[in-house]
């Protein structure tokens, strides 16, 4: 596959990185996504308790990855959660050397990550919010268009429309993310103008994730219109269209207001529909193209898969 500047930044054999998604990016998966050369990324929450301590948890979690690997890993921080600072502090004293950043300002940790040897990578949505990141001098930026599951930008871009506008507006590499799960879409995003790709949901769908049976079963069942985007006015999110997601629709029709619907959503649904497999109660975010998905593989394969498939993608175009 070929070597990016995503490759040599990272210090990684494919330009191919893990989901960090919070609920189930644990040290086991972030691990063997880093052993099979891709980069895994680990989260504070993950297999957490609902009401558990994510500082402690994110430290077992790091050194969790660091007995399983040798190679790079990184950490997703969320910085809309009231604890971000706290996380970011046990990163720069665990010495963790890659963080993925999202859902706030990329403004405020960036300069404190790099005086301490931290490459920041922050998540964007639109050709502005990439001008902004570049301007905070992060390293690289993750593009994420509305195809990808869980938390979307509120100008739902499509992922293949955002690519090249971004990688015109700026100098520094771009990931792209949201939809893609084989060598077809690696290809089709690194000829757009991206450096590297970031798989969520068929990070999913593997032997090492904890995700629940019920909410990778429900993955591998999905067909092409089997996700929706919910709480539009809130904060745009992509799931399987289960049982919670229709009622959370009809809510959303009836004309509810933003604190009625912040009460339904509650706290840790997410956790509720990837860790415990309630798709009745649970949220089970999962990307557009998860009909696509057809087996729950190990990880080794997966990335197996999309390097010896980017080379038939090309070999086909010729």
């Amino acid at each position: 596959m070929k070597r990016t500047r995503i490759c040599n930044l990272l210090e990684i054999k494919y330009p191919i990185l893990q989901g960090g998604m919070l609920w189930i990016a644990n040290a086991e998966l972030g691990a063997a996504v880093s052993n099979a050369g891709a980069l895994g990324i680990i989260s504070p929450l993950a297999g957490m308790e609902s009401q558990g301590d994510s500082s402690e948890n994110l430290r077992l979690q790091i050194t969790k990855t660091r007995e399983l690997t040798e190679k790079p890993f990184g950490v997703n921080i969320p910085l809309d959660l009231q604890q971000s600072g706290i996380l970011i502090d046990i990163i720069l004293k665990e010495e963790v050397r890659i963080i993925v950043t999202s859902a706030g300002n990329p403004t405020h940790y960036t300069e404190l990550l790099h005086q301490n040897g931290v490459r920041v990578i922050h998540v964007v949505s639109s050709v502005h919010q990439a001008q902004i990141a570049e301007s905070s001098n992060v390293n690289a930026i993750i593009v994420e268009g509305v195809e990808a599951a869980g938390h979307l930008g509120f100008d739902e871009l499509p992922l293949f429309s955002l690519i090249p506008q971004v990688a015109d507006a700026v100098s520094i590499p771009v990931i792209a993310a949201g939809g893609i799960v084989d060598a077809r879409g690696v290809v089709a995003a690194l000829s757009l103008g991206a450096e590297g790709v970031q798989l969520g949901t068929r990070f999913v769908a593997v032997e090492e994730n904890i995700a629940n049976i019920r909410y990778k079963q429900a993955i591998l069942e999905a067909q092409d219109t089997d996700t929706v985007v919910t709480c539009r006015r809130l904060l745009p999110t992509r799931s399987l269209k289960t049982e919670f997601a229709q009622k959370l629709i009809e809510l959303e029709e009836s004309g509810a207001s933003a604190s009625d619907i912040r009460e339904f959503l509650g706290y840790s649904r997410a956790r509720g529909g990837q860790l415990e497999g309630d798709l009745v109660n649970g949220e089970a975010y999962c990307g557009a193209s998860a009909g696509l998905i057809k087996e729950i593989l190990p990880v080794a394969s997966v990335v197996q898969r999309l390097v010896e498939g980017y080379k038939e993608v090309l070999q086909n175009l010729v």
